[in-house]
């Protein structure tokens, strides 16, 4: 099973517990994963369905190379972590 987690600053504004998921490419794990927790939807992608600007998602420590359909292959015990930039100063 592949391993997905979030940035604890994005579990702040919504829950979004780690879960452990199957799926070929990494829009068939996050869309099982919004099944569960849909509200995570609009944190993590945008209307069309692509990664939200300041959203970064890594697979096994590696950054994504699709942004927009979201076909990065998942191996079946990778582990992917979605991190969402902070801004301020």
């Amino acid at each position: 099973m592949t391993t997905l987690r979030f940035t604890p600053n994005l579990a702040r504004l919504v829950d979004a517990p780690p879960a452990d998921l199957q799926g070929a490419t990494l829009r068939e794990v996050l869309e099982s994963y919004f099944q569960s927790h849909p509200r995570v939807r609009g944190y993590v992608l945008d209307d069309q369905g692509a990664l939200r600007k300041h959203v970064a998602i890594f697979i096994n420590q590696e950054l994504i190379l699709d942004r927009v359909t979201l076909s990065d292959p998942i191996g079946e015990h990778d582990a992917i972590f979605v991190a969402q930039a902070l801004s301020g100063g």
